[in-house]
């Protein structure tokens, strides 16, 4: 369980001020100036020292990604993206940051785009965070007019401007390219692959996209050292993340934890523990709604980190938990999900387009009982049909949630095929 004194986000929970003065008094901006003065390959060593993987869903170690952007310029500026799009069904992290603690986003955006060699930065948040984005503009212009940023940030020399941009409420637009499509002013479609964002990105320029809590964590670790974040967690899971717990809970909540804590400790110690008792758990989905659920079995032991679900044919994604207790059907609510792939997909890629309202098609008639026994194997066919051959993650997003039913739930799936026919049967009879 983390200590209080390794809590990065000290106020997650918006009890105190989450303005300027709150935020200094928490320690935000504090020698910010010191830490810029390590300079761009300073800064770019500590962060891959600390080793901090994106909190976005796909775990790519963050000071790697930050190098991969042109040591020199070649006259095209240089951008870093924040990706605030916080679309993922049951994720709820991001917004709490934005919302409570702003500046932790806003020091280590100067940060970050200062070890890239960016002076601009784009906050693209969805457009539903209203109070989000208000909270956000307001300590963005706190942030200019105490001179942490804009001309001469913080003092260092370095110049440097942050635009917020609101989004209209595509999942699309989280795929980092099709956020910059968005952000161009054209339709959220994302881009082939390379040319890579670093090398091409926004408006053609070299680029970085990032999570909201990957960068607003950035800050804490330059000041307190990477050996601190490092020392926290497993090896190659290291450091804290905001946890969401949602479903058929006691008490839901967002919750800053170690990494590689044991799911049912998280349960049960943050959320109030599983409705009806641990032994009432039918299954959950540890990260957010595109990773494939788990049964009971595997959350008795199963611990919260990237390495350790993806031994489980599961991923820790956006650590958005989705609880399900016995009360749930549980191929509904994997139907309601593929609902949604369906509508969310961009349509560029004709294996996703069709391929989801495929998938969508046999889960609406699985739930009833109205297909046959050799369609669960039909409808994994389609699902790695589906997966791997599309420009973006969203296909392989719709094709996991039903793999991990198949795997887990198939005899459910065959007892209501089975008992349909025999009510069939027996009606005619």
């Amino acid at each position: 369980m983390l200590d209080d004194k390794d809590r990065i986000f000290t106020n997650l929970y918006g009890f105190e001020d989450w303005r300027l003065p709150g935020a200094r008094a928490r320690g935000d901006w504090d020698g910010t100036k010191e830490i810029l003065a390590k300079g761009r390959d300073g800064i770019i060593d500590l962060m891959k020292k600390s080793g901090l993987r994106g909190r976005g869903g796909a775990g790519f170690p963050t000071g790697v990604k930050w190098s991969f952007m042109p040591k020199q310029s070649d006259g095209r500026p240089h951008f870093l993206v924040i990706n605030a799009d916080e679309s993922e069904p049951g994720t709820c992290k991001d917004r709490d940051i934005m919302r409570h603690d702003p500046h932790k986003l806003i020091e280590g955006a100067l940060i970050a785009g200062f070890a890239m060699g960016a002076n601009a930065c784009y906050i693209y948040i969805r457009g539903e965070f209203f109070r989000e984005a208000e909270h956000l503009n307001v300590a963005v212009a706190e942030a200019y007019e105490a001179g942490l940023i804009g001309k001469n940030a913080c003092g260092s020399g370095w110049d440097y401007d942050i635009t917020v941009h609101r989004g209209a409420g595509a999942y699309i637009c989280g795929e980092e390219t099709g956020l910059l499509e968005s952000l161009e002013g054209k339709k959220g479609q994302p881009r082939l692959k390379p040319p890579f964002p670093a090398a091409s990105g926004l408006y053609g320029c070299p680029t970085t996209i990032n999570n909201v809590e990957s960068i607003a964590v950035a800050p804490t670790i330059l000041r307190r050292g990477p050996e601190w974040f490092a020392g926290l967690g497993r090896p190659n899971n290291v450091g804290t993340k905001v946890f969401c717990i949602a479903g058929h809970v006691n008490k839901p909540c967002n919750v800053e934890e170690v990494m590689g804590i044991p799911l049912k400790e998280l349960i049960e110690k943050h959320a109030g523990g599983v409705r009806g008792g641990w032994d009432n758990l039918l299954a959950i989905i540890p990260g957010g709604a595109s990773v494939p659920l788990l049964p009971k079995s595997t959350c008795d032991t199963i611990l919260m980190d990237f390495d350790s679900l993806r031994e489980v044919k599961s991923g820790l994604g956006t650590a958005a938990v989705i609880v399900m207790d016995k009360s749930t059907d549980v191929v509904k609510a994997i139907a309601r999900l593929s609902k949604f792939y369906m509508h969310e997909s961009c349509g560029q890629c004709t294996p996703c387009r069709e391929g989801t309202g495929w998938l969508w098609r046999i889960m609406e008639r699985m739930v009833k009982g109205e297909a046959e026994l050799e369609e669960i194997d039909l409808l994994e066919q389609v699902t790695y049909q589906i997966e791997g051959h599309t420009i973006c993650a969203l296909g392989d997003a719709a094709a996991w949630p039903v793999q991990g039913l198949i795997r887990h739930f198939r005899p459910e799936m065959e007892r209501r095929i089975v008992a349909r026919k025999q009510a069939r049967v027996a009606r005619a009879a």
